[in-house]
């Protein structure tokens, strides 16, 4: 596949990355020369340095012929025109754009994204995807990550293992008899550095990051056998007024009646037109990084900190400072993943990256076939795909233990009929069924081979 990127920046460059490692033919443009140079040295991708939205620059690098573009670039205005002039003059068929202003996505103005105005097929809010991801952390505190599929009956949650967790040294093959009724499979293992998908006579160990595709009805109860039993926080203090932060605050006043919410915003500007714009939520003017402010924000009683500004040493030391305060929990949305594996010693519990979130998103409309639903992990160390199966595919029909499936993969459930059916070696996948399954990234072309067979073309 040909595909252009519009923007070099963390979110352009991690697209790029992982769809070069897939082999295709990539190329980035950027008018920063530094950050064009940066992604050179270190992939294997054609560079143009330029305005992505000028039709000359789209023209080098070879819009006409170009399957699909994606415009992640800092500007909103920028990757629409880039979309706009894609489309008018080069014809290209899948455009993407990056869309950080939320008054574009109002529901009032839905028809400016049509085909007839300004054709853009998939619209990606960053801010809108990581609040989801933020309430998703606050509503399970005992899950790192939570990830809906089949439309919220399926989720694939990453779940920290330490002393309390009940089933570690245990065979995976015995938790089915333990637990028959249980409608769960640990899909992936993080130990250190490797994840690997586990063979049925391995056993998790304290200090994994189990990796699990459940039913959503029974969440609670695989939180619960994994050591899990944290309640959803009554108090809430958010670090930063921004985009991200508004909506947080929104979906809790919203959702969560109960729960009383504060935020801190550095910017008097922002904290006035924060405080304007919300009903209930307390709203300080003050440094975050300031012990005394988050004193009076209420960091001590406090059961989850979330820190949401666009800095992550502000995000990761506001944290650590409600953590020494008392808070119980503490979240930090975290750009530069360099700074992940120093969280978990810092007291940090969940972080957030909003590249990983982009990235997931652009992967299920790269994916080829029926691709409902893409989740990356690890940063690309491996993906979660849900697929819909149609009659030609070479899985139907058969038992999964004659379905050859490559090691690196592991089915986690299948949706027939809005039921959840944890899969056997002798479940058959019929058409229609939609399967969610954990891939190594050194699989992910061969799986989907395998599904290019069963699962139609866009």
């Amino acid at each position: 596949m040909k595909v252009i990127i519009c923007g070099a920046g963390q979110v352009g460059s991690g697209i790029a990355r992982q769809l070069a490692s897939e082999h295709n033919d990539v190329t980035v443009i950027d008018n920063s020369p530094d950050l064009i140079q940066q992604i050179a040295d270190v992939l294997d991708v054609r560079t143009v340095v330029g305005y992505a939205s000028h039709p000359d620059i789209l023209e080098r690098a070879g819009a006409r012929e170009a399957d699909m573009i994606i415009a992640v670039t800092f500007a909103d205005e920028v990757n629409m025109v880039a979309c706009q002039v894609a489309h008018s003059i080069f014809n290209v068929p899948t455009k993407i754009a990056r869309i950080r202003a939320q008054s574009y996505l109002r529901p009032l103005w839905q028809d400016l994204f049509t085909r007839d105005h300004m054709p853009i097929d998939v619209i990606i809010s960053p801010e809108l995807e990581v609040g989801r991801a933020v309430m998703r952390r606050l509503e399970l505190p005992g899950a790192l990550e939570a990830i809906p599929f089949g439309g919220g009956d399926i989720t694939f949650l990453s779940i920290a293992l330490d002393d309390d967790c009940p089933v570690v040294n245990t065979p995976l093959n015995q938790l089915t008899d333990l637990f028959p009724d249980l409608k769960a499979v640990v899909t992936g293992i993080q130990r250190g550095e490797r994840l690997f998908v586990p063979d049925s006579g391995d056993q998790m160990m304290v200090g994994d990051i189990a990796y699990v595709v459940t039913e959503t009805s029974q969440i609670r109860r695989v939180l619960s056998l994994f050591g899990h039993e944290e309640q959803a926080a009554r108090r809430v203090v958010i670090v930063g007024a921004g985009n991200i932060g508004r909506y947080v605050a929104h979906e809790l006043e919203k959702n969560h009646a109960r729960v009383k919410v504060k935020i801190v915003e550095a910017d008097k500007a922002a904290a006035v037109a924060a405080a304007d714009e919300l009903a209930r939520t307390v709203v300080l003017n003050g440094d975050a990084l300031d012990d005394e402010v988050l004193r009076e924000a209420g960091a001590e009683q406090a059961e989850t900190t979330v820190a949401l500004t666009n800095d992550d040493q502000i995000n990761i030391l506001s944290c650590v400072m409600a953590k020494q305060l008392g808070c119980q929990r503490a979240v930090a949305l975290i750009n530069n993943r360099a700074y992940s594996g120093l969280l978990a010693p810092m007291g940090i519990d969940a972080f957030v990256n909003p590249r990983g979130t982009t990235v997931s998103t652009v992967l299920r409309h790269v994916r080829r076939g029926r691709i409902r639903g893409v989740s990356s992990v690890q940063d690309g160390k491996a993906e979660v795909i849900e697929a819909e199966a149609l009659a030609t595919s070479t899985l139907v029909g058969r038992p999964l233990r004659e379905a050859d499936l490559p090691d690196g993969t592991r089915i986690g459930a299948v949706l027939r009929d809005g039921e959840v059916i944890v899969p056997r070696g002798s479940t058959e996948i019929r058409s229609g069924d939609r399967v969610v399954i954990f891939v190594m990234a050194d699989e992910v072309s061969r799986v989907e081979r395998m599904f290019r067979v069963s699962i139609e073309f866009f």
